[in-house]
């Protein structure tokens, strides 16, 4: 491409067909709405369904499929994927990020229970995801994978080994499948999400004194938004982004650097 050709139309989703597991929720919830805003359909599998997200995404004028699913059970990825294909005819974008993080406790406490059961839903499912999607995005030719990975990719887990190995290992889920897909004109990368103020993130913010150790960490003096994602994932699951693969992009108001 020229410089020449280059068009704002390169950010349209429009005609695209997207999943988003774990997508009514939480940060999900403004991926979804990213990709409908930009003009894809979205399929959202998820334990639970929301109609605050069925309303965000068909206000934009796409279709909204939600898809009662735990996907990690077996075959149950296999389902969303040919769920989506038989509803809208393909799938052109995938994000993981479904995700869990359970006990947090000391190390000695931990159990097999906790790791297991993480190990499943944060890494394994993101896997089993790429491994359903792709034959397709290889037979169309095209396809955007985004992982949900975190600051805590690039850092220590204390009283949370599980959450924190799994979240390492969807960099390393994300860079091999981008060697293994590249060639068929498929994008694998992954958003690292920093500090968002969220319900999940409330009890935090409420405590003081480690609200503001938090925002002492944090350059920008503020809690993310989840509109802050929006931007970054429409980039990367559109055609403006063609050429940046394996990388992973942390929106963190510039916590890792302080």
């Amino acid at each position: 491409m020229r410089e020449q050709d280059f068009t704002m139309d390169l950010f349209s989703l429009k005609n695209k067909n997207a999943i988003v597991t774990g997508g009514n929720g939480g940060l999900g919830k403004a991926f979804s709405t990213a990709l409908a805003k930009a003009g894809a359909n979205v399929v959202v599998p998820s334990l639970y369904d929301d109609d605050s997200t069925k309303s965000l995404v068909e206000d934009c004028g796409v279709d909204y499929l939600y898809i009662e699913s735990d996907i990690t059970q077996d075959g149950e990825c296999k389902r969303v994927v040919d769920s989506c294909i038989a509803a809208f005819g393909s799938v052109d974008i995938l994000i993981n990020c479904a995700g869990i993080s359970l006990n947090v406790q000391d190390v000695k406490e931990y159990s097999r229970k906790e790791w297991d059961k993480m190990v499943a839903v944060n890494l394994t499912a993101a896997f089993e995801m790429i491994h359903e999607a792709c034959p397709h995005m290889i037979g169309q030719k095209s396809g955007k994978i985004i992982n949900i990975a975190s600051l805590y990719s690039f850092l220590g887990g204390k009283w949370s080994p599980a959450y924190a190995s799994t979240k390492h290992g969807i960099v390393g889920l994300t860079k091999t499948m981008c060697d293994e897909l590249a060639e068929f004109n498929i994008q694998v990368n992954a958003i690292a999400p920093g500090y968002f103020a969220t319900a999940l993130t409330e009890q935090t913010r409420s405590d003081e004194k480690r609200n503001n150790e938090i925002l002492a960490h944090i350059p920008a003096n503020h809690w993310g938004e989840t509109v802050d994602l929006m931007g970054a994932t429409i980039f990367l699951a559109s055609e403006a982004s063609s050429y940046v693969n394996g990388t992973v992009l942390t929106v963190d108001g510039g916590y890792l650097m302080r």
